[in-house]
Formats: C-alpha cells, sequence, structure tokens
C-alpha cells in the first residue's frame, strides 16, 4: 500500500503529464486528491518541491533497481537482459513520469536537476558497464550512446501505446535484445 504522499505524487504526474507543470494549479492538485489546495501543503512545501521529489525518487528508484538486478545476474547478459526487463517495466508503468520529466524538465528546480541529473548519469553508467562487459570492443562513449539509444526506444511507451501492455513489453524486449546483440 502506497503511503498518501506516494498517491499525491502519482495523481500529480497523471494530472502534470496531460496538462504540463504549469497547467494545473494547486487547488485542482488538490482536487483531483480529494483535498483543499492549502491541504496539500501538509504533505509538500510547494508544487515545486513536489515535482522534485517525483522526479528525483523515481531516478533513484531506476538507479537502485537496476543495480539490485545487475548484482543478482550471473553475468554481462544475464545483467543486461534484467535491465532490460526492468526499464520496460518501468517505462510501461509510469508513462506520466516519463512524459513529465521529458516536457517539465526546465520547471524542476535548479538543486533537484542536479541531483536527478547525477542519479541519470550514474544510470547510464549501469547499463554502459555492463554492455562493454557483454561486447569487449566497444568503448565507452560507444557503450553510453548506445544506452541513451535505449533509453530512448524503452521510454517510447508514451507515444507507442496501440498494442495491450503485455504485447508491447513483448515489442520492446524483442527490439532491445536485438540492439543489444542479444537474440
Amino acid at each position: 500500500m502506497s503511503s498518501r504522499r506516494e498517491q499525491i505524487l502519482d495523481i500529480a504526474a497523471e494530472l502534470f503529464a496531460a496538462r504540463g507543470f504549469h497547467g494545473v494549479s494547486v487547488a485542482e492538485l488538490g482536487a483531483a486528491c480529494g483535498i483543499s489546495g492549502p491541504a496539500l501543503y501538509k504533505h509538500f512545501e510547494s508544487k515545486d518541491a513536489m515535482l522534485a521529489e517525483m522526479l528525483v525518487s523515481i531516478s533513484e528508484t531506476l538507479l537502485s533497481e537496476g543495480r539490485s538486478r545487475v548484482a543478482s545476474a550471473e553475468d554481462p547478459r544475464a545483467a543486461l537482459e534484467a535491465l532490460v526487463e526492468w526499464h520496460i517495466e518501468f517505462a510501461i508503468d509510469h508513462r506520466a513520469l516519463i512524459v513529465v520529466q521529458d516536457r517539465d524538465w526546465s520547471s524542476l528546480p535548479d538543486e533537484a536537476r542536479e541531483r536527478v541529473r547525477a542519479l541519470q548519469r550514474a544510470y547510464v553508467d549501469v547499463w554502459a558497464t555492463q554492455i562493454r562487459r557483454h561486447d569487449g570492443s566497444m568503448s565507452p562513449e560507444a557503450s553510453r550512446t548506445r544506452s541513451h539509444v535505449l533509453f530512448g526506444l524503452l521510454n517510447s511507451t508514451p507515444h507507442s501505446g496501440r498494442l495491450p501492455d503485455p504485447q508491447l513489453h513483448d515489442v520492446l524486449r524483442e527490439m532491445a535484445h536485438g540492439a543489444l546483440g542479444l537474440t
């Protein structure tokens, strides 16, 4: 069961994805959560703080779970397969967060933006390291580039929702595995 803060963040992510960070008032956000706008301030210091927590939190989760899946894998191939599965699960379950990060990045407070960037760099490094371990001929730059390209593919879920989620999952896996040479 999620906490009230998590419930508010989930609702906020959906609203921000639909109408943009600046397109949603505190009053509208409160109403969607079943409380008054000012009651949101019991949970978050500001709407900016809500956006910051939303994007920092998901970046921390991506990195933590990515590292965990790699640590549990028996070899680089299994690690890449686990990373692909994890990121597909994330991308299908959190389409709204992908849209919010893409569209409302500039609204993120500077400190939070730097934290998210640092977490994202670390997440890219997790992927890039496994890509290099799987293909020893690849340079660090090429493996980081490949990681970013894969994120573009996997994070396409807000724009590729014409298939039911299980089928979309299979398409994403097949394409990611092909790009990584895991087929």
